[in-house]
């Protein structure tokens, strides 16, 4: 019997919709799910969702749940993982006390401070997963979902390169499918490829039987004046090319925004929009809970099914698909660095995941793509070699960071929060 283990199984909407998805195949309607969380009431909660989630599907998956991560990894063949280290705490500490310095963030999960002191509370936790998979269940595929992704995903590459690991994203998707409502096209009558770093990839193609779409999408900024007050739609304007995450992540990534109060204004930035959502989702987490106990039915209705998913169906029928994952880059984009974490298409059957050659992307891209992986880069190697400085090395190069702050402001920030975060952050670094 086939056995998807789920870490952070706490995180339990994403949870439900990745146990509906799963559970609406046919073929894996029989699974062992095997959850795993640190906090009981949670791991609680995501149990009984999955029993909720089977009854409504009328399927009898056997459903298992441990705190002991090593047990929820017994047998398993695909672990999913969902962690978030430090929880909804950790991510007020990581918007509070940059936003003493005036430094502003959006999102904060994937690059700038924000993002450099997420990874380094993740990497030990990694460390033991992998670990754990060695030993228990070598030959797993690892589905991660947990942020930052590409920092995550090269890290693993570093430290844990025999472990099967993949980074999964809907942005790519997500992107393709909101400009194929904006621009009237059927979603699925439409070929697309993106590549580039994690939530700062290009839509290189999107074609309408043959026809790029991007002239269409040309019309529609020229008549609306509005569409062109979002960052994505500006990045795109000016780059050519059409960044594949929202406006609130994009607008951190680059020097060029969130610095000037009129850019904010023009370009309709909500500043620490990340605390709001984080908040959302307790509230939602604490709504979900009370649902579930009180005997009401969950919602299962799903617009699009999940990477993890597709990919464990794929694996297990032989059905090929092609999503787009994260990897480490082994030639597959030529003029970003190799081994670090790229996002590029995939093909996926019962071999695995194979990633796909893409080449050079445009140079704009892979210039403006350069900062953010030097930026990981860093942060990765501070936590493999245990160098303090290259912590604040990462923050100096960081674009958002060092077009905001003096490298005195920069240290003594990256110091405070090494200190906020108290033991969640490496022993060495600390």
């Amino acid at each position: 019997m086939t056995v998807i283990t789920f870490l952070g199984a706490g995180s339990v909407v994403f949870t439900r919709e990745l146990l509906a998805d799963l559970l609406a195949f046919d073929e894996l309607r029989d699974v062992t799910l095997s959850l795993h969380d640190i906090d009981p009431e949670r791991l609680e909660t995501a149990e009984a969702i999955a029993h909720r989630t089977a009854d409504q599907l009328g399927v009898k998956p056997t459903i298992t749940a441990s705190l002991d991560r090593r047990a929820a990894l017994h047998d398993a063949k695909y672990v999913i993982n969902a962690i978030q280290v430090g929880m909804f705490a950790a991510t007020k500490t990581d918007f509070e006390i940059p936003a003493k310095y005036g430094l502003r963030q959006t999102i904060g999960d994937t690059l700038g401070v924000g993002g450099i002191f997420r990874a380094l509370r993740t990497f030990p936790v990694l460390d033991g997963i992998a670990r754990d998979m060695r030993e228990i269940c070598p030959d797993a595929w690892l589905l991660n979902y947990t942020n930052p992704m590409a920092m995550n995903v090269a890290y693993l590459a570093a430290t844990a390169p025999d472990v099967n690991a993949v980074g999964l994203c809907h942005s790519v998707y997500w992107t393709v499918h909101d400009l194929c409502e904006l621009v009237g096209v059927p979603l699925d009558e439409v070929d697309y490829l993106g590549a580039g770093v994690n939530h700062q990839a290009w839509l290189l193609r999107w074609e309408h039987r043959g026809e790029s779409l991007y002239p269409k999408l040309d019309e529609l900024i020229e008549k609306d004046p509005e569409l062109r007050r979002r960052v994505r739609m500006d990045m795109y304007q000016r780059l050519g090319w059409f960044p594949t995450e929202t406006s609130e992540h994009s607008s951190e990534y680059v020097p060029w925004y969130l610095h000037h109060d009129s850019e904010i204004e023009r370009l309709r930035i909500p500043v620490g929009d990340y605390l709001r959502i984080s908040q959302d989702n307790v509230d939602e987490y604490h709504q979900v809970r009370t649902d579930v106990l009180a005997g009401r039915p969950l919602d299962l209705t799903r617009e699009a099914t999940e990477y993890a998913p597709q990919v464990i169906h794929s694996m297990e029928t032989g059905t090929m698909r092609r999503i787009h994952g994260n990897v480490a880059n082994h030639g597959y984009i030529t003029n970003l660095p190799d081994d670090y974490a790229v996002e590029v298409p995939c093909v996926v059957d019962r071999l695995g995941v194979r990633p796909e050659y893409v080449g050079d992307l445009p140079a704009q891209c892979a210039a403006v793509n350069r900062p953010f992986v030097s930026v990981g880069e860093l942060t990765v190697k501070a936590a493999v070699t245990g160098d303090k400085r290259m912590v604040r090395q990462a923050a100096m190069v960081d674009p958002n960071t060092s077009s905001t702050l003096t490298v005195d402001q920069i240290w003594e920030l990256c110091d405070e929060l090494t200190a906020a975060h108290g033991d969640l952050i490496p022993e060495s670094l600390r």
